[in-house]
């Protein structure tokens, strides 16, 4: 039976954990790229980013004052029975998580500029739901905060263009964007299928944990490339120069159309949140 108070409070937990905690493959990433940092400027800015880390931790409060717009992907079984519940769930959990973490308010009105101050609004939450085999469901909250956010970007290159250009302009990019972002960065790659289609599967490539290259060779290889030519820049941690301004790149596709090649670019900083809560067929929380 689906318990509505424990799946709530396990999403407000969810949240709470996404902006205080992060996830220990990014933060052995950058114990890594602290230990290894030759330029004495940005291994300053790398021990401060684990200081930081640390002290959010041990005071249970948000690593970083941008607790981001809270995104949510969820993916749920065929057989699953309580998506509709879930789902209606949501809202609820994250103007719950936005009075009692908190949260701040970060959903404004584009025409008006009012704020709902719940983290809501029209046509929020942001919530993508794929649907997979199984009887269960995975809730992945994702908070993306708006400085990355606006260094994303979106080509619409064409076949001949491809992977050439497609690697120039993600460069150029991360050129642009020097210490915006707060790096070092993490950067997902969505190619293929449309505009709207590439840019969402930027963002569920940083879904991934950062030790866990894609599992088709020809794809690693690739996202290995781009982050060494990356790293090559020298823009470092928070643009201060230095050996590492990526940690990773994560790269996702989908079929395109014979006319096209989109390619969408999703930036997050240093600050690479994530979390998950798994819900099993009989509505409890695993």
């Amino acid at each position: 039976m689906f318990d509505e108070e424990k799946v709530l409070k396990a999403l407000v937990k969810g949240m709470r954990d996404g902006v205080i905690e992060l996830p220990l493959d990014v933060h052995e990433k950058i114990k890594e790229a602290h230990a290894k940092e030759t330029n004495e400027t940005a291994k300053n800015q790398l021990e401060a980013i684990l200081t930081n880390i640390q002290l959010a931790h041990d005071g249970q409060a948000p690593m970083c004052q941008d607790t981001g717009v809270q995104i949510f992907f969820i993916k749920a079984g065929y057989d699953f029975p309580y998506l509709k519940e879930l789902v209606k769930l949501v809202p609820k959990a994250i103007a719950k998580a936005t009075t009692d973490v908190p949260l701040r308010p970060n959903t404004v009105n584009p025409f008006d500029g009012t704020n709902p101050k719940n983290n809501l609004g029209f046509n929020m939450p942001a919530m993508t739901i794929d649907m997979v085999e199984g009887d269960g469901a995975t809730v992945y909250v994702f908070p993306k905060g708006g400085g990355s956010e606006n260094m994303s970007k979106l080509w619409m290159l064409t076949p001949a263009q491809g992977f050439k250009v497609m690697k120039q302009k993600i460069i150029e990019q991360v050129q642009f964007a020097g210490g915006k972002p707060c790096p070092p960065i993490v950067v997902g790659i969505g190619i293929g299928g449309g505009a709207d289609i590439a840019m969402k599967l930027a963002k569920k490539a940083l879904l991934r944990p950062l030790d866990e290259p894609n599992p088709k060779p020809e794809i690693a290889e690739m996202e290995k490339e781009l982050l060494d030519m990356i790293n090559s820049l020298g823009v470092g941690a928070m643009g201060m120069g230095g050996d590492t301004t990526s940690l990773a790149v994560q790269i996702e596709y989908t079929n395109r159309h014979p006319a096209t090649f989109p390619v969408g670019m999703v930036i997050q900083c240093w600050c690479d949140r994530r979390q998950s809560i798994k819900i099993n067929k009989d509505g409890m929380v695993v």
